[in-house]
């Protein structure tokens, strides 16, 4: 039996991921808050398109969303004043949804709660590896939920993902990705006041790259971008305005956990100084533009 798979969301992550679906045999109905959107990528892909967030789930066995901050995914599975039905209002019973948007724990859990109610299942599962990782089919999943739905869903998020992992009860995926960010966040700047200390001794980009990334500096921030930084290119999907975003998550959980992120409230606000010089698109490596000479 071919699986009905409604895809919500087909930003910079989710046109690509929605593809990969596609192109395996699933039948798909996308939806897209810019219709011109979803309209693209059906002269690129097989499937059909609805208008709401309601239409789209109505006949879905599986329900992936991927979409931008808590608001977002709130309006798209509750509805608001400009789309009148959400996806809980047309939520066919047993079936699995699985949100990709990095949010907050505390919605996470709301939504599986309003999930149970329509006798549907809901994992929280943000992803890593940004658009290159979409576009790839590579990207890093990170699942909260319950074990037995885990396992049902899981073939499909392999479709576009190469490492997904159970991390534990529904939040426990977005906790999870919020380790990611902070981690992102400390290597980031570690880079940056490293490569800022290169150029200025006149060491070159390369060099740097072929003898560090096999030791114990290696990451991938410096694999990918060191070249990029020091030329002074920041056009590669992640934006500071979403880092801030989930930035902002993970301060909140950390409020709760009663413990303290100093280094990531010291990134967060070059971030912010970044984006008050224009780089609120740039992407997160832009952060070694905090050491320019004015």
């Amino acid at each position: 039996m071919t699986l009905n798979i409604a895809f919500l969301g087909l930003g910079a992550m989710g046109y690509p991921m929605a593809g990969h679906l596609a192109n395996n045999g699933f039948a798909m109905t996308v939806y897209n808050r810019t219709k011109s959107v979803s309209e693209k990528w059906l002269t690129e892909y097989a499937g059909q398109r609805a208008i709401t967030p309601a239409a789209t789930v109505k006949n879905a066995d599986i329900v992936i969303t991927c979409v931008g901050n808590d608001k977002d995914v709130r309006s798209i599975y509750c509805g608001d004043d400009k789309q009148s039905y959400g996806i809980f209002s047309t939520i066919k019973a047993n079936a699995i949804i699985i949100d990709h948007t990095t949010t907050s724990a505390d919605l996470a859990c709301e939504l599986a709660q309003i999930a149970e109610q329509h006798q549907a299942s809901f994992l929280d599962a943000p992803v890593s590896g940004g658009q290159i990782g979409a576009e790839k089919g590579c990207l890093t999943i990170m699942v909260g939920g319950d074990a037995d739905v885990y396992q049902q869903a899981h073939p499909i998020m392999q479709n576009y993902a190469q490492a997904i992992s159970l991390i534990g009860a529904v939040g426990y995926g977005q906790r999870c990705k919020m380790v990611n960010q902070l981690c992102i966040t400390g290597i980031l700047q570690g880079l940056s006041e490293a490569l800022t200390f290169a150029k200025a001794a006149g060491i070159d980009a390369k060099t740097v790259i072929n003898t560090l990334q096999h030791g114990a500096a290696g990451s991938w921030q410096m694999v990918n971008r060191t070249e990029t930084m020091m030329d002074d290119q920041f056009d590669f999907g992640f934006a500071i305005d979403w880092m801030r975003k989930d930035l902002a998550i993970c301060f909140d959980e950390a409020e709760r956990l009663q413990i303290e992120l100093p280094l990531a409230k010291e990134v967060d606000e070059q971030y912010k100084k970044l984006q008050m010089n224009g780089h609120s698109r740039s992407d997160t490596s832009a952060l070694i533009k905090q050491f320019d000479k004015h």
